[in-house]
């Protein structure tokens, strides 16, 4: 019984840890061994997808302190932080973003929505959105010290445990896509129950750093997963893995903005 129990114990170490190379694999550029993407190292991908943010918001603390340690230059140190995320990620939440204000700003049917979600081409629309954002970021980390990096450092795991808590959850507009099939394979169930821990780990993390930034912190990226819900559902029919990089950019972005505001 007791070698066979390890042999099981084994299997399942090795199935999370397969679980954990794919959430890397798939959401980061961090370099990873190969593991299949099969159901069974799909299963729990997204208990490890805030991981990745635990990475983004080390590195986003790490150059916080070090600027404030040397002396950089704070637009240098900006400048820096705004592409933490993007260099770790590979801009894979910015691609959604592009292609969804792009399919909002059609005015189409909901078909054609979809459509233009999946064309590899920017519209007009997309490199507006892109330019504003990154100087709106840009111009909100200007004004960011250490208490606001501190909690927005967690923020980057909470808008991700958001995110896969979504992709759980709430209906997809299509039955294929990345999305869609990250969902289907996930043992949906665990999945919530893990991520709904560990969203509120970040909350209390985010208010054991500064109670009054945690808190409107925590509020505007609930707030956003909600509203983005509603017009996933309102606009698509339902999610798409390019909605929810539009979601992730623009919690992070609403996150900063209400915290620096403080």
């Amino acid at each position: 019984m007791g070698f066979q129990s390890g042999i099981k114990e084994e299997k399942s170490l090795k199935m999370l840890w397969n679980n954990f190379k794919v959430a890397f694999a798939m959401y980061s550029k961090i370099p990873m061994p190969m593991a299949d993407w099969n159901k069974e190292n799909m299963k729990y991908t997204f208990c490890f997808f805030p991981f990745i943010g635990l990475v983004i918001g080390a590195l986003s603390y790490l150059v916080g302190w070090a600027g404030g340690k040397f002396g950089f230059n704070p637009s240098f140190v900006s400048a820096v932080l705004v592409l933490v995320p993007v260099v770790v990620t590979g801009g894979i939440h910015v691609d959604g973003l592009l292609d969804t204000s792009d399919a909002l700003s059609s005015w189409q049917t909901r078909e054609r929505r979809l459509e233009i979600l999946k064309d590899s081409h920017a519209g007009a629309f997309a490199i507006i959105v892109c330019c504003g954002y990154f100087l709106a970021a840009f111009g909100i980390w200007t004004e960011a010290g250490a208490e606001d990096i501190g909690v927005l450092a967690v923020g980057f795991i909470l808008s991700r445990a958001l995110n896969g808590f979504g992709i759980c959850t709430f209906p997809c507009a299509k039955n294929s896509g990345l999305a869609a099939t990250f969902a289907q394979a996930a043992d949906r169930k665990r999945c919530q129950i893990v991520l709904v821990i560990e969203i509120l780990l970040c909350i209390a993390g985010m208010l054991l750093i500064d109670p009054l930034r945690g808190t409107t912190a925590a509020v505007a990226a609930v707030v956003v997963c909600l509203c983005c819900r509603r017009m996933a559902i309102k606009t698509f029919g339902g999610i798409t893995g390019d909605i929810q990089g539009f979601f992730q950019q623009i919690c992070e972005l609403a996150m900063a903005y209400v915290v620096i505001l403080q």
